[in-house]
Formats: C-alpha cells, sequence, structure tokens
C-alpha cells in the first residue's frame, strides 16, 4: 500500500472506530509507530482535523466527514444489495433509510458505472422473506429498548416446553440484539425468568411493553459469539441415507450441533431441550433416517409411526 492509499485507510479507520492509539494504527497498517506520527502529521497538514487524546489515541473532529468516494463496479453492486436486503427485512423506518441511502450511491456514480451496475443488478436476484405482516411495529419497539438499554416485559408463546405441552408465559428480558435467521428475527435478551441469555422468536411474542428499568449490557458482549443454549442438554444423533445426505444439509434443522459424512451416510448431532422440537423434523425424512440414540427418542418415534398408520387406518375404513 502506497503512502496516498495508506491516509486515505487511515482516515476512514479513524472514522469507522471513533478512537484509535498510535500502536493499533501500526498494527493495522503493519507500519511503525513513528510512521504514524508522520502520517498524523502529514493529515493535519493536509486540513484533516485529527485530535490527540492524552492516553487514548487519535480520533477526528466532531462533525468531520469524509467526501463522498468512487465505487468500482463491484463495490457499488455490494453496497445496492445491501440496500434493497435492509429495504426489505426491515421496518418502515429502516426501509426509507436504506432507499435513501441507495438513491445517493446511484447518484455519485458515473454513467457508465451506473449502466454497469444496473447491468448486474439485472442479473443477479436475492429472494428471500420479508417482514411478515404486523412484525414492522414489534421491530421498531424491541430496536428502541435495545438502542435504550431498557427492559422488555412480553407474553411469550413457548412452543415446546419442557413437559412437551404448549403454553403462555409473561417474560422480563433485557434487549441486547436482534438476529435475522432465515427469513425470522429473533431477540436475544437476558431472561429475568430462566436467569440466563434466551432467543426469543418475534412471531410468538405479545403483548410487548418497554419498562422504565434501564441494564447493562456484559461489555464483551458480541451476536457473533452467542453461547450455546446451557439447557440444550439432550443430545440426539441420527444416520442419514447417502442418497438424502445433500437434502439434509440443504435443510438442516435449527438444533444441529454437529454434521460428518461417514461411510454409511451422514451422521448427525442435534442438542435440545426436548425430544419434542426435532420429532417432526426427524419424521419428515421417512425411513431415510435411523435414530442411533437415546432410547428414547427411538421409542418416541416408534410411537409417532404407529399413530400414522392408525390414522391412515381409520382414513381408509370411512
Amino acid at each position: 500500500m502506497n503512502r496516498t492509499d495508506r491516509l486515505l485507510a487511515m482516515v476512514l479507520e479513524l472514522q469507522r472506530k471513533g478512537k484509535r492509539r498510535a500502536e493499533d494504527l501500526a498494527a493495522t497498517f503493519a507500519i511503525t509507530r513513528r510512521t504514524v506520527y508522520r502520517d498524523i502529521q502529514a493529515l493535519c497538514e493536509a486540513g484533516v482535523p485529527v485530535v490527540a487524546l492524552p492516553g487514548q489515541g487519535y480520533t477526528l473532529m466532531d462533525g468531520y466527514f469524509l467526501p463522498p468516494l468512487s465505487f468500482s463496479t463491484d463495490e457499488a453492486t455490494m453496497l445496492l444489495f445491501g440496500c434493497a436486503f435492509i429495504a426489505e427485512h426491515f421496518d418502515s423506518q429502516y426501509k426509507q433509510a436504506a432507499q435513501s441511502a441507495r438513491r445517493k450511491i446511484e447518484a455519485v456514480l458515473s454513467d457508465k458505472r451506473r449502466a454497469e451496475v444496473g447491468y448486474l443488478q439485472n442479473s443477479i436476484a436475492v429472494v428471500a422473506m420479508g417482514v411478515r405482516e404486523g412484525e414492522g411495529e414489534t421491530l421498531r419497539l424491541i430496536r428502541r429498548a435495545v438502542i435504550e438499554s431498557k427492559r422488555l416485559r412480553f407474553v411469550y408463546h413457548t412452543r415446546f416446553s419442557q413437559d412437551g405441552s404448549s403454553q403462555h408465559n409473561r417474560r422480563e428480558a433485557d434487549p441486547y440484539g436482534l438476529v435475522n435467521f432465515i427469513g425470522s428475527w429473533y431477540l436475544v435478551a437476558y431472561c429475568h425468568l430462566r436467569k440466563a441469555l434466551r432467543n426469543f422468536r418475534l412471531d410468538r411474542c405479545s403483548e410487548i411493553n418497554i419498562l422504565d428499568t434501564g441494564f447493562t449490557r456484559p461489555a464483551n458482549f458480541t451476536l457473533e459469539e452467542i453461547a450455546p443454549d446451557d439447557q440444550r442438554q439432550l443430545i440426539i444423533r441420527a444416520l442419514f441415507d447417502p442418497e438424502i445426505a445433500d437434502w439434509v444439509k440443504e435443510a438442516k434443522s435449527f438444533f444441529i450441533d454437529e454434521m460428518h459424512d461417514t461411510a454409511d451416510g451422514l451422521l448427525v448431532t442435534l442438542r435440545v431441550r426436548t425430544e419434542n422440537e426435532v420429532v417432526n423434523w426427524l419424521l419428515s425424512w421417512g425411513g431415510k433416517v435411523k435414530v442411533l440414540e437415546p432410547r428414547s427418542m427411538q421409542e418416541r418415534l416408534i410411537r409417532e409411526a404407529r399413530k400414522i398408520l392408525q390414522n391412515l387406518e381409520t382414513a381408509k375404513s370411512r
């Protein structure tokens, strides 16, 4: 990287991270701290308002923003695809922001670049489930609670409880973040009922209220490193016929912990709270799957298969 490119990248790094120490910048750009000092001086001489904070590092003066950059065709295409994805998957507020960002990106493109990007956009399609009806308001409410660090109270419909029955219960939880997984939104929050981190599917939440009670999210929390649910202690292992291994990988269950190809087929390990969570998924593969353990899961599937057979015989006799 030449010096001009490095100076530009350094401004972007400060703009993106807020504060950076000299040793952080040196490590990021593989240069010495002495070179960092010279680069910072060069930026200041060029009119970039870099501020040195004793003991904290460097930052940009409040309100400074780098003017729009030029984008390559690939860069512009990815940014516009990102805007389209956000507009499709978020509520109306973020949809409007994404559409506004798209217009600004398109405005700084040259006619030639805009034509190239438009051609690529018409050649590649990303099809995904958008926000469900009525979910937009829920997203806005929970997003505000996340930003303001306010506790939530809501009624949650637990599809599979520990005893296998469906139930509604009232929860209070500290909202840490939101995750969109395979078209469904999940709230990652500390549940005060369970005294642990939990994932709540938004379409199972109702009567949502933001409380006045505040909370402090753990400093080391990241959505990328959510700890496994410590309540999922039941391990189920199943072997799938080789001929359907690819289809299992394509339509894998949320509860899959590991998958391994073996000479006998695809060995799948699932980690669940109760057997109810994966009974229907396992049954959907018919005779192409063999449950290896636990014995209770084998017996459960036998009972379900007998019920299916009984229902078929009853239907035939009518």
